[in-house]
């Protein structure tokens, strides 16, 4: 019989898709009020992935990311989706209720990197209050790798490389931290 263990604290990040700049000033500040302070803030690139988000937010969306200081238990991740879709609705136009963020919400742990999602696919384990995860990378000799259904943005090197860094500030971090653990 295996014995129970529970998983060590986790970076939480968000990542975040907007075209109006003033919108994603107002999303960080609420996200910043809600989880703590930002670790860091990735550089802005221009979303031209796919054009999934095009009818409903418009064109020339950005792309960035945002990593929060504070670790997080994971199985808090469902209430954490729950909370950031709140604040993408919130911030949605009045007129058409169209949102003008998305915002996916995301931990790093040593093995792995996993998103939070409100879609049920085959590779997505239901978590609870209708959030499933999606293992988006999984750390293998040296760096964080891509599974087949990992989205375009985070293929990139740049992506890659920014998650490794982030991933050893997450290290560092947990080798500070007293034996027990509180969110």
């Amino acid at each position: 019989m295996g014995k129970v263990s529970y998983p060590s604290p986790a970076m939480f990040f968000v990542g975040v898709i907007y075209r109006d700049i003033e919108i994603a000033e107002s999303a960080k500040e609420r996200l910043g009020a809600e989880f703590g302070e930002i670790y860091e803030e990735s550089s802005i690139i221009p979303f031209n992935f796919t054009d999934h988000y095009n009818k409903e937010m418009g064109e020339e969306l950005k792309r960035s990311f945002l990593c929060f200081k504070k670790l997080i238990n994971v199985d808090s991740l469902p209430k954490i989706k729950l909370k950031t879709n709140e604040i993408e609705s919130d911030l949605a136009d009045s007129l058409t209720g169209n949102r003008r963020i998305n915002i996916d919400p995301g931990y790093i742990t040593a093995e792995k990197l996993v998103l939070a999602t409100t879609k049920n696919y085959g590779h997505r384990p239901y978590l609870a209050d209708g959030i499933y995860a999606e293992l988006t990378y999984r750390f293998i000799k040296k760096s964080f790798t891509t599974l087949e259904w990992t989205y375009p943005d985070y293929r990139t090197e740049e992506a890659i490389s920014m998650f490794n860094r982030w991933r050893r500030w997450y290290l560092a971090d947990l080798k500070n931290l007293p034996q027990t653990f509180t969110d």
